[in-house]
């Protein structure tokens, strides 16, 4: 698969270098089409023994604010200077920041050029297109995201202007990203420090993005990342929306007239094909999770950081945090869920209540029980056939 190389530092902060990263450069790759080409640049190895386990930290839709129709759909607290944690609080900004990939769906568009939207909006009042500032790049950069998905029904609300500079942004601050259905911006891959490399597909049933309705197509797409890659990680934008529809009915949805594919189906067929990790978004509520032939999959994670135009009453405000220890064949190796929660015009907190995590241990229970997934007090999930953990193996080997 040819592909196109960059470097880059993640920075938290105006000045601050993340620790983690200050032994070594983090290489961020977003892998071309195959029929495209990159000159000087080929990549022919297969992925290659890793030793040590990738955490991933994975959220649900990202929309911090947008000046569409007018600049009071912008968050305040996030004027001047101001970093993401006067929206986040300081806990839920270590958390995001603790991950060696941290995931988000980036919905709607980064682009600073006050132009109509692409879609018909007779109303601007009434109508649900999203443009925030590019300067927000660098904010989802300073909360610790390193890879978006592009690929949803709010990724086009400006056309191909939109998708270009909401690319720019990002790539403009070391975010990957994936999902569009054009030249440099299907796939993504993340090469870290311990040299694993992370491949990141991305799918919907939107015009211009990978489609999560041509199952084999998809297979395709993923088969060819796990064999350049350790980890494969796959996000897809599928299922009907509000607060109706947390259960998950494995078979296909159709909302507002509209294909929104059978994620059950699709997730599946995803780890078959060599996905590690399927992570939902797209109802704007959470939904169950399974642990499947020991690869992680999340059915939705709701809405995350969604600012001044979203409904964010009852489940629509839980926003879950996915934190998941990867082993090196990319096999589950940990799972954690952290609760936050919108309110108000939108931001999340971290929430004591555990909201996001009861709600789908609930779900779950019920959608999925033959997963026989259990959590915990501390929304730790246990599984069938986990590994042991590794103070419990030292323990046992010592014993020998």
């Amino acid at each position: 698969m040819m592909s196109f190389q960059c470097h880059a530092r993640r920075r938290f902060g105006r000045s601050a270098v993340r620790p983690r990263l200050s032994l070594g450069l983090m290489a961020l790759v977003i892998a071309l089409s195959d029929t495209a080409t990159a000159a000087g640049q080929e990549s022919t190895a297969g992925p290659q023994p890793a030793t040590e386990r990738v955490r991933l930290i994975a959220v649900g839709d990202v929309m911090p604010g947008t000046e569409f129709p007018d600049a009071g759909y912008l968050d305040p607290r996030l004027s001047g200077d101001a970093g993401p944690d006067a929206v986040l609080g300081d806990s839920l900004t270590r958390l995001l920041r603790s991950g060696d990939i941290v995931f988000g769906n980036m919905e709607g568009v980064l682009w600073d050029e006050d132009v109509p939207p692409s879609k018909e909006c007779r109303d601007p009042k009434a109508c649900y297109v999203f443009r925030s500032p590019e300067r927000y790049g660098e904010l989802l950069a300073e909360a610790g995201f390193n890879v978006m998905a592009l690929a949803n029904n709010h990724s086009g609300d400006w056309g191909e202007g939109g998708r270009e500079a909401t690319m720019a942004a990002l790539a403009g601050n070391g975010i990957a990203f994936a999902g569009l259905a054009q030249t440099g911006a299907r796939t993504a891959t993340l090469i870290l420090d311990s040299g694993i490399r992370i491949g990141v597909a991305a799918f919907s049933p939107n015009k211009g993005t990978l489609s999560i309705n041509d199952p084999a197509g998809a297979a395709a797409i993923v088969a060819s990342l796990a064999a350049e890659h350790e980890v494969v990680i796959v996000s897809f934008h599928g299922g009907a929306e509000g607060s109706s529809y947390t259960r998950l009915p494995k078979q296909r949805e159709t909302f507002y007239g509209e294909d929104r594919g059978d994620v059950y189906a699709f997730s599946h067929a995803m780890v078959d094909a060599g996905a590690d990790v399927v992570i939902g978004h797209g109802p704007h509520v959470p939904r169950a999770v399974e642990v499947y032939r020991g690869r992680f999959i999340a059915y939705s994670l709701g809405n995350f950081w969604t600012y001044g135009r979203f409904n964010l009453r009852g489940p629509n405000g839980m926003a879950p945090v996915v934190d998941l220890q990867i082993a090196p064949d990319g096999r589950l190796a940990g799972a954690k869920i952290h609760s936050a929660r919108q309110e108000g015009r939108g931001g999340p907190r971290l929430d004591p209540s555990n909201a996001a995590c009861r709600t789908i241990a609930e779900l779950t229970a019920s959608d999925l029980p033959a997963a026989g997934l259990e959590f915990g007090p501390d929304c730790v999930i246990r599984w069938p056939g986990m590994p042991e953990p590794e103070a419990v193996r030292s323990s046992r080997a010592e014993d020998e």
